[in-house]
């Protein structure tokens, strides 16, 4: 299942970005992440390296 992310509790770091290893998340024009659920291959990555726990899995 594709993530979600918070972006009221993302702080735009860019620590999922550089995790990701197919490029599903990026920093948006706001400065926040976001993921492309298209891409997603809902490793876990980035949920595990987010230090704000703003990214989970989407239900």
């Amino acid at each position: 299942m594709p993530v979600e992310v918070n972006k009221e509790v993302c702080i735009g770091c860019g620590a999922c970005v550089g995790v990701c290893p197919v490029g599903a998340i990026q920093l948006g024009e706001d400065g926040l992440a976001e993921s492309d659920p298209e891409v997603c291959i809902d490793c876990g990555a980035c949920m595990d390296t987010c230090p704000m726990g703003a990214i989970s899995e989407k239900e």
